[in-house]
């Protein structure tokens, strides 16, 4: 019963439970019906300070549940650079990849995470890696942003960090043809300027 109160209580945000827990004999590693860790929940929900009790517990961020999530790849939906920080010291594995086969890199360039995306290049992760669907980093950020603002300091971000702007999709289109056919125009003349053809 103790097992299946930690991952709950991490969810819900509950340090002092999730310690009492751990102190009780929790299995740090038990899942939920989904295979959850608390950790896991904890990075969802950005319970930082639950993580920071899991983290320094152990916890595994690389324990991936049914649907391929990881804490450290949640990090990347959420966008939350607190969560990164915090699971950092615990060794994630920069090369785990989601259901879309992506790193965490690649949902935080969809979703216009900008402080995210930011701080998870300072890791070394890999800026050029390509999901099941053909996608990088950046063509994700011009295929599914809209080129405002976050989307135009993304893609700056990816290129000062030595993205392959010609790197094209599956089909042979490259970032800059998608910001073109876009309508993109600030995307594209980024693209341009570092090079793109």
């Amino acid at each position: 019963m103790i097992d299946e109160e930690l991952p709950a209580s991490a969810g819900r945000g509950d340090a002092a439970a999730v310690l009492a827990a751990l102190e009780s004999g929790a299995d740090i590693e038990a899942r939920d019906g989904q295979g959850r860790t608390a950790l896991l929940l904890a990075a969802a929900a950005d319970q930082v300070e639950v993580a920071e009790v899991l983290v320094a517990a152990g916890a595994d961020p690389n324990a991936q549940d049914s649907r391929k999530d990881t804490p450290w790849l949640v990090t990347g939906v959420t966008g939350s650079v607190a969560m990164l920080r915090t699971l950092l010291p615990a060794g994630p594995d920069l090369t785990v990849r989601n259901r879309y086969g992506g790193v965490s890199l690649i949902p935080a360039c969809e979703r216009g995470h900008v402080d995210y995306v930011r701080e998870v290049l300072k890791t070394g992760i890999d800026v050029d890696h390509i999901n099941d669907l053909g996608w990088t980093g950046l063509l994700e950020a011009v295929i599914l942003g809209d080129g405002g603002g976050p989307y135009q300091e993304i893609v700056r971000l990816l290129i000062a960090a030595g993205a392959d702007v010609d790197l094209a999709d599956h089909d042979g289109t490259t970032p800059l043809a998608h910001a073109t056919a876009k309508g993109q125009a600030e995307v594209a003349a980024l693209l341009r300027a570092a090079g793109a053809h």
